[in-house]
């Protein structure tokens, strides 16, 4: 799993966030590719290779993969499976079949997009889970914010251009699509990365879809992220009115056909449902790090979309934040970082103690000592501003300061009585071990020692209780954990009633170990029987089935229309429509 914490990794992912933020406002891709790269309004699945209509498909949807090898392969290998018996709640067994689309939703590699990462994290262990078992499905793939890394280039040439590896074939030419699926169904994948937005040529492309669209077909609607949980779990992060071109599609042109929206970015899964059948499924399991699933202002819906299900469960992702009491064993080049942090903060101090002293300092003077110091005032700004910065503001910048000024203090409180401790020991203790440079290296060495153990449980205290009692810091509370296991993925079945069925699969463990496979109808590698703690694909809930019925006229929800794709004829009143 890529170790979030790990300055490295940390130093990159925000330089390379930094740039495709930065180059990406000037050069649009996606704009560039509308003009240099055709691609059909929809590509056909609703008849087979002789014309002839189809009467049943079977699609996957996998979302946030390309992270730990464990997690990523382990979802491959039954997603690429030919069949696929998994149990329900009850114990019943449903027969499942691998699909002939295979739809990646969003955030395809970690921790940035490259073609080495790509090849590493994603191309491969799909190639060996599948093999030689099954035919190879067509592949399908929704750009996230990660793909974005490297201004969707290497996403581009992976998935873009028509390529075949051994674990799939590529069709798409942009980085959104439409399948025409059967019995009137569709699915649509959109990219809406920069900004949360849609460009223009984007939305064209999907109404110029919609006018193919019978008056009682139903859509299935693909984005990188659930808006519906963003807005309501962050409501100080709000669209502008620049930026509201995905609920133009949503409300103007596609309206109540949408019977399922799909999204990753969320690394669990999370089921919505309201009164019309309607589903808001979050499905981010595909081999990233667990997210939480204990937010508590996404449960109920304000449009009447109500929680009926998640996974985990939010009594056990409560108690998974825990783990953050063993931050320091977790993210050990976290440590090692906080530790040289803790020492910077402290040597000085502790040299100027050292000289002449005979006894252990009274607290008040290890305090006059680093008032004096100037490198540690430095030191201790800098720790302070950088705790500001990073706290979560979704309860408003007031609460960030608040909250990051509370963390940072906490360091430079540990960091003064740390000091103490260790003026008080160094002198006798350099002096029994007859050491020759003596104290200050001393006082260094058991700094750094110390402040790697004490700074990272100060960051992983802070993380618990931002987490379980003020809902804060989701992302940075479980990115620290590193969880490969409760992983999840959707396999979809158009019958030949035209109802779709949704079987939410989920991993609870994850194998740790694994063994070649004997013969070419295996994967390349199987879990080891000796691992006893891993189990079997199994259902999250029970299947979702999804009935057809003809859609309801459009209407037109909360918001402003994107002003660039409003005709003289679709002029909205003035004020919100």
């Amino acid at each position: 799993m890529v170790a979030w914490y790990d300055p490295g990794v940390l130093a990159k992912t925000g330089l390379k966030s930094l740039l495709s933020e930065t180059i990406g406002r000037q050069a649009d891709r996606r704009l560039l590719d509308a003009v240099a790269r055709p691609q059909p309004l929809a590509f056909d699945y609703s008849e087979d290779g002789d014309g002839k209509a189809r009467e049943e498909l079977w699609l996957d949807y996998v979302s946030d993969l390309g992270d730990g090898w464990d997690s990523t392969y382990a979802v491959a290998s039954a997603v690429m499976a030919p069949t696929l018996e998994v149990r329900d709640a009850t114990g019943q067994v449903h027969h499942t079949e691998g699909g002939d689309v295979l739809v990646f939703g969003g955030d395809e590699v970690y921790p940035t997009a490259s073609v080495e990462e790509y090849q590493a994290r994603t191309v491969v262990p799909y190639e060996d889970a599948l093999n030689d078992r099954r035919h190879r499905p067509h592949l399908f793939a929704v750009p996230g914010n990660h793909d974005w890394y490297d201004g969707l280039v290497s996403f581009t040439r992976l998935f873009c251009q028509g390529r075949r590896s051994r674990g799939w074939q590529t069709r798409q030419q942009r980085s959104y699509f439409a399948l025409k699926l059967p019995h009137g169904w569709w699915l649509l994948g959109t990219d809406m990365q920069l900004e949360s937005d849609l460009d223009a040529s984007q939305v064209e492309f999907f109404r110029k879809v919609a006018a193919q669209m019978g008056s009682d077909d139903r859509v299935i609607l693909c984005n990188a992220e659930p808006a519906w949980i963003k807005q309501q779990v962050k409501p100080h992060a709000g669209r502008g009115f620049l930026d509201n071109n995905i609920d133009f599609l949503e409300q103007r042109i596609l309206g109540k056909r949408v019977s399922v929206f799909l999204a990753g970015d969320l690394h669990h899964y999370r089921r919505h449902e309201n009164t019309e059948g309607r589903q808001k499924i979050v499905a981010g399991g595909g081999g990233a790090f667990l997210h939480p699933t204990h937010l508590p202002r996404v449960d109920t819906r304000p449009d009447g979309f109500v929680l009926k299900e998640c996974f985990p469960s939010q009594k056990t992702s409560r108690e998974l934040t825990w783990r953050n009491l063993l931050f320091p064993a977790i993210n050990p080049w976290f440590a090692a970082f906080m530790g040289f942090v803790y020492a910077l903060l402290g040597w000085g101090v502790a040299a100027n103690l050292n000289e002449g002293a005979v006894s252990a300092p009274p607290l008040r003077e290890v305090l006059s000592a680093a008032l004096q110091s100037t490198g540690s005032l430095l030191v201790a700004a800098g720790t302070l501003l950088g705790a500001i910065a990073f706290a979560d503001d979704r309860r408003g910048k007031a609460w960030q300061k608040v909250s990051g000024g509370v963390h940072g203090a906490a360091h430079l409180v540990v960091a003064l009585l740390l000091t103490w401790g260790v003026s008080s020991v160094a002198a006798p203790l350099a002096s029994e071990l007859q050491w020759s440079l003596r104290r200050d290296f001393l006082s260094g060495l058991l700094l750094f020692g110390g402040g790697a153990l004490v700074g990272p449980l100060v960051v992983g205290v802070y993380l618990l209780l931002s987490l379980n009692v003020f809902s804060c810091h989701p992302n940075e509370a479980f990115s620290s954990l590193a969880i490969p296991d409760w992983k999840n993925f959707l396999r979809l079945h158009f019958d030949k009633d035209g109802e779709l069925t949704v079987y939410p699969v989920g991993l609870r463990r994850v194998p740790r170990r694994w063994q070649h496979g004997h013969s070419p109808e295996e994967p390349v590698w199987v879990p080891d029987p000796r691992d006893h703690r891993a189990t079997p694909p199994a259902l999250i809930e029970p299947p979702v089935v999804i009935g057809r019925s003809k859609a309801p006229p459009l209407t037109l929800g909360t918001g402003q229309l994107a002003p660039a794709l409003v005709t003289q004829d679709e002029q909205p009143p003035a004020g919100p429509v």
